[in-house]
């Protein structure tokens, strides 16, 4: 037997018998045969489906690829989920030759007599417009190379797509590895591909007599970026506006330096055997193996530096991919849903287990990830921080805590900005940004800038981490970032006078988009996330034997009950046409989230959320809803004791609920992935199992005839 084999099975098994003696929650006396989960839900495809494509990656660096198993023919994709190489690291901005500053996006608001400055959109022409759309296109993320195979027919043609036959593509999920078989004119090829699970490589490794034929080849291609809103930011023109080159070559390697104006990066191409490296044209480069070969392997490594270690072999690749992913699966929560009769439980774990696979390859890194994750641009790359939640929270309700840990460094990182940007306006502690970037800086917006759901994120956050490590170094560790997000939450509230109560008011645009800035008052969700947050950062005092605050307590105890008129909670107290205004009554149903995302904060009456509760889920415009507000409303359904109504809702028919086959979360054809909903599925699903803080029903978000197994779930708080 091979011994490396042996000791990966060895490993297997260790991890499995650690998952037996530690997992806490389980609702069944047997385990859960997780291969038998998870492999059921392998994808397969047997054509180019533009919807279909398949991502390798390790949560900071990924790559999409075509049913050849490489980007082969990304054009024919570009309007469907794009064939994207991308990372944490790689940004481009274009030269500030304007030398525009913030500050020219300022637009003052009035509040309390302060003028208070907001980065905004301008619509009118001028350096104000001007300044606003660069901060917002720059910086962008880079596609960091196009990695392909070059296909060439007997009479030394290109192969078209249309010409490749016998189509059968393999995602396993259980060992992370995409298998790729097809044919051209007769002639099988063969590919599998994997990205290393911890650096910026990807790994293929190819079989087929064309090799020896001089007929296939591995092309790397070099683009310019777009800068557009949304797309895998290639731009095939502009070919003088950028630099690529080979800077260093021996037998098996050669090292390419790729250049945008001040940007530039790094890459690597490795193989085994000979083969000899060619450029084509600007920009475009193969490899082309010796006649004598019919196999290659080969890595493409990505680096902001030229510091490349030697290449590595393909099968220690493959084995130690395996491995890890492996452990993943092994690891964590797991949820069988096939006891159950009713059709609509196998989609839900195919969600579940999809969605699993793509936010640890798309939204397990370093920092908060984009929306569309390492696949291509929606708002030209940016992370939004108010998705950051939906992105994170439920690795720490699966049991995989260490996961949510790796991005929370970015609110250090950033927090000198944060705190500069609540100082001009007028505010103690930290304000975050929404749309941002690897820095931590702001993109104008007439919305964006408006919204304050995001602030609470880092105390739920350091909350997760807190229950799943209560120590003196989890408290040590999130300390500052409580405290500082806590000083500017207080600071935010007004008190009114006139009612004796503290109020959240203008100028804000609450997690419900549609509600106007300039009067929204009191929106229910922020009032919720408000009394909750702080009342987190008080039991943090507490547990560092600090005294709390009593000016928190006071605006804790001083929030007001949410609004209502005709026995329904209004989308906010400036709002009291919540359900006769048509755009009060679409978008987000946020409303749900204040007993849905949360727990029971301020004074509720539970009947009148129920009635709220079921005339939206009757009269709501949920076409122009989003990926993440159906699992919302299952966990709002959940908490209300309406089992019936959260699968209802989880498994909503419309078109932005729709799960493509690679178990993307399709919105529309601006918006064709979307990993919130994702993320959403995961942290419902595991409430809709483990339950909530004080609940004590076993499955509360299942029926009762649903026969759900789980294990090392947490309750939601």
């Amino acid at each position: 037997m091979n011994l490396k084999k042996f000791k990966i099975g060895l490993l297997s098994v260790l991890v499995f018998l650690s998952v037996l003696s530690c997992s806490t929650s389980t609702n069944q006396t047997s385990k859960i045969n997780r291969f038998e989960v998870v492999t059921r839900h392998n994808v397969e495809n047997t054509s180019f489906d533009t919807l279909a494509s398949l991502t390798v990656g390790n949560g900071k660096f990924a790559l999409t690829v075509d049913a050849t198993g490489l980007q082969t023919f990304p054009e024919i994709y570009e309007n469907g989920i794009p064939l994207g190489t991308m990372s944490e690291w790689g940004w481009h901005s274009y030269p500030n030759t304007e030398n525009f500053e913030l500050k020219d996006t300022y637009k003052y608001y009035d509040v309390e007599g302060r003028k208070i400055p907001y980065a905004v959109q301008w619509k009118e022409e001028g350096r104000q417009k001007d300044a606003a759309n660069y901060f917002r296109e720059n910086p962008h993320r880079l596609h960091l190379g196009s990695i392909g195979l070059e296909l060439l027919n007997q009479d030394k043609s290109t192969v078209e797509a249309s010409q490749i036959t016998n189509i059968s593509q393999k995602l396993n999920l259980w060992e992370g590895l995409i298998t790729s078989s097809f044919d051209v004119e007769n002639e099988n090829i063969r590919v599998t591909t994997l990205s290393h699970p911890e650096k910026d490589i990807i790994a293929a490794n190819i079989h087929s007599e064309r090799l020896k034929k001089g007929l296939l080849g591995i092309k790397i291609r070099f683009p310019y970026p777009t800068a557009l809103w949304g797309g895998d930011g290639c731009d095939w023109g502009n070919q003088s506006r950028h630099h690529s080159a080979i800077i260093s070559k021996t037998n098996n390697s050669a090292i390419f330096e790729h250049s945008i104006d001040t940007t530039k990066y790094f890459v690597q191409v490795s193989w085994a055997g000979n083969a000899e490296l060619v450029s084509k044209e600007d920009h475009y480069f193969v490899l082309q193996p010796a006649a004598e070969s019919t196999e290659i392997a080969v890595f493409v490594a990505f680096s902001p530096k030229n510091d490349f270690s030697e290449k590595t072999d393909f099968e220690n690749t493959k084995n130690y991919t395996t491995q890890k992913w492996e452990e993943f699966w092994q690891t964590g929560g797991a949820v069988d849903f096939s006891a159950t009769a009713d059709p609509r439980a196998a989609e839900i774990e195919r969600r579940v287990v999809l969605s699993q696979y793509l936010t640890r390859v798309q939204c397990a890194g370093n920092f908060p990830p984009q929306e569309t994750g390492l696949t291509f641009n929606s708002w030209y790359g940016k992370p939004h921080l108010e998705m950051h939640w939906w992105h994170g929270v439920h690795f720490a309700y699966w049991n995989r805590t260490e996961l949510l840990e790796k991005s929370l460094g970015y609110y250090n990182a950033i927090f000198d900005k944060a705190k500069t940007k609540a100082t001009i306006q007028g505010y103690e502690g930290v304000r975050w940004p929404k749309m941002t970037d690897s820095s931590g800086n702001d993109s104008p917006s007439g919305v964006g800038e408006f919204l304050i759901w995001q602030q609470p994120h880092i105390i739920y956050f350091a909350e997760q981490c807190y229950q799943n490590n209560p120590s003196t170094e989890t408290l040590e560790k999130y300390a500052k970032l409580v405290s500082a997000t806590a000083e500017f939450m207080a600071d935010f509230t007004r008190y009114d006078e006139k009612n004796k109560r503290y109020i959240l008011g203008p100028p804000l645009i609450p997690a419900q988009e549609s509600l106007v800035r300039e009067i929204t008052t009191n929106p229910p969700f922020e009032v919720a996330y408000w009394h909750w947050a702080l009342s987190v950062a008080q039991k943090w005092y507490e547990r560092m034997g600090k005294p709390i605050n009593p000016d928190w307590q006071e605006i804790i105890d001083g929030l007001p009950p949410f609004a209502q008129k005709d026995g329904l909670y209004l989308a906010a107290e400036s709002a009291p046409d919540s359900y006769e205004n048509e755009e009060y009554y679409s978008d987000h149903p946020m409303v749900l989230g204040a007993f849905g995302i949360l727990p029971a904060t301020v004074k509720m009456d539970t009947t009148v959320m129920s009635n709220t509760f079921d005339y939206i889920e009757k009269t709501w415009n949920w076409p122009r809803t989003w990926g993440w507000d159906y699992p919302m409303a299952a966990m709002s359904a959940t908490r209300l004791g309406k089992p019936e109504k959260a699968v209802d809702l989880l498994l909503k028919d419309v078109q932005k609920n729709t799960y493509l086959k690679n178990g993307h979360n399709y919105q529309d054809q601006r918006l064709r992935l979307y990993l919130p909903g994702n993320g959403g599925v995961l942290t419902a699903v595991a409430m809709m199992c483990a339950g909530y803080e004080g609940n004590t029903k076993q499955n509360p978000g299942f029926p009762e005839d649903w026969d759900v197994k789980w294990e090392n779930l947490k309750p939601v708080f």
